[in-house]
């Protein structure tokens, strides 16, 4: 009968260690990427008294529950421009002031003063970072690094082409129907300089004379002009100059220093010309150079997929970086450390390290966070049957202790 005291005392601390647990589930009902951890419990060793098929088996009580953490998907909500949230399966690499690895579904990102991506609590991102424009997700994961307050580096303009119409209507004059246009190009330094193209009906059926100037001002010494004449044939198609002919643009002796530049002009599209010929007005419908001016790094933010992409002032975004994924078989054997991190155990397999959404790995989206997966109608429900139990105990002991009293009173 005095077993009664052990056996309810272990309930007793059993379900004080199972209300504990639905407290820190709810306690962190709104920490990002949490997981909900449940409560199993398992009785101990039976006492076997007498001897036969008839025997009593008394229990000694129950034993401090085992915790279960559940991953299963939270849901996903809006975040920062650094924020990241895994929607299936996986975590996120993370590496600790002491070298430490550890795993995480918080995708609270910011970047400290040295461009370095941390969590809010100061753990490294791992992944991958840009060099020399390619990021190598063959590599060895690493520290992320992103550009901070840096200037890109002008790309000097090596070609530029027209989509565009000539009007087939146009009279040769005298004086000739003329049209012109232009675009803008870059130099080594950045510098921007306005080619000027204009087109003269000529005197030939169905062809057009061409010029392609720079402002003497941009150059030490005047540039003389390129010029040619295109012919189109009776269906308005460009055939001469043919694609294998290229034409070239020198502009040597810029004033502001910078490097002889040599554009091409691309009047084709592989075998298709880009110049037709209709009786339509002449107009150009698109038009495109492969040069930037340098520019200054406006914000840094995380798109889909893991990529880490950065904004420069002249409206260019280009990657730099890209976060990498760990696929754990067994993610219910891992150790929790806090900030929503787990360290694994003895019990758990191998991570596999690989980008968002390759080898069973989840996707990760870019500007939000997996808020935690506690159900808080199921805790408040898991709370009141462990209340219950725990009050049921108690009443075992206030019983035992009642009928233990009686005992003593017999001697009276």
């Amino acid at each position: 009968m005095f077993t009664s005291f052990s056996t309810a005392l272990s309930a007793l601390g059993a379900h004080a260690t199972a209300v504990d647990v639905v407290g820190n589930n709810l306690a962190n009902l709104n920490t990002t990427g949490f997981k909900a951890s449940s409560v199993s419990f398992y009785d101990l060793v039976t006492q076997s008294l007498g001897a036969g098929l008839g025997e009593t088996q008394v229990g000694f009580g129950v034993g401090r529950p085992v915790t279960l953490r559940s991953f299963s998907q939270g849901a996903i909500q809006n975040g920062g421009s650094l924020d990241a949230a895994i929607q299936g399966d996986g975590f996120l690499i993370l590496k600790g002031q002491q070298g430490q690895i550890v795993y995480s579904r918080g995708g609270s990102l910011v970047v400290d003063k040295d461009g370095t991506l941390l969590t809010g609590k100061g753990y490294k991102v791992q992944g991958w970072t840009e060099v020399n424009g390619v990021v190598d997700t063959n590599a060895p994961v690493g520290d992320i690094v992103v550009p901070v307050g840096s200037i890109k580096a002008p790309i000097p303009s090596t070609s530029f082409q027209f989509d565009m119409n000539l009007n087939a209507a146009a009279t040769a004059g005298p004086p000739a129907d003329s049209f012109k246009t232009s675009i803008e190009v870059f130099d080594s330094l950045g510098s921007s300089h306005i080619i000027s193209v204009s087109f003269t009906k000529s005197a030939t059926a169905n062809s057009w004379d061409y010029s392609l100037s720079v402002p003497d001002a941009d150059v030490s010494s005047p540039v003389t002009p390129v010029t040619g004449t295109m012919q189109f044939n009776g269906s308005g198609q460009l055939v001469s100059p043919d694609s294998q002919t290229p034409i070239s643009f020198s502009i040597p002796g810029l004033v502001n220093g910078a490097s002889d530049m040599t554009l091409n002009w691309q009047i084709y599209n592989g075998q298709t010309p880009r110049i037709t010929q209709y009786s339509q007005p002449s107009a150009v419908s698109a038009n495109y150079q492969d040069g930037q001016p340098s520019a200054q790094l406006v914000r840094v933010g995380l798109g889909d997929g893991g990529r880490i992409l950065a904004q420069y002032s002249n409206g260019v975004q280009s990657v730099v970086g890209q976060l990498a994924m760990a696929s754990i078989r067994n993610p219910e054997s891992l150790v929790a450390v806090g900030d929503s991190a787990f360290q694994l155990s003895e019990r758990s397999a191998l991570p596999a390290i690989g980008s968002s959404g390759t080898g069973g790995r989840g996707q990760i989206l870019g500007g939000s966070v997996e808020a935690s997966n506690v159900d808080i109608a199921k805790e408040f429900t898991n709370l009141i049957i462990l209340q219950r139990g725990y009050q049921a105990n108690t009443r075992v002991i206030t019983t035992v202790d009642e009928i233990s009293q009686e005992t003593i009173n017999l001697k009276r």
